[in-house]
């Protein structure tokens, strides 16, 4: 991220240029960098959550699977487990 000591005066202090509200955009900037940064340490936090089940001994992939599985609506889950079961058995895997 840049250091505010490294952006020129004048952008320090936005206004309108060329029909752009600098202040507005520049709130959207400043929203999305505390966003990215929440979503940063939320990512760390999860990452310890699996560190975490893996040293009590569960299967952190598998438990990544489940977690697809749960998002899925249950008809799309029904889908694809249905899919999943013909392409089974047209390969001869039973």
């Amino acid at each position: 991220m840049i250091q505010p000591h490294a952006i020129p005066q004048a952008a320090l202090h936005p206004s309108v240029v060329h029909g752009i509200a600098g202040d507005q955009l520049l709130q959207y900037f400043e929203r999305i960098e505390r966003l990215e940064e929440e979503k940063t340490a939320i990512a760390d936090d999860i990452k310890a959550v699996f560190l975490d089940a893996k040293s009590n001994g569960f299967d952190v992939k598998t438990m990544r699977e489940i977690l697809k599985i749960r998002k899925l609506e249950r008809a799309a889950l029904d889908e694809q487990e249905t899919m999943i079961h013909l392409y089974r058995e047209a390969i001869g895997m039973h």
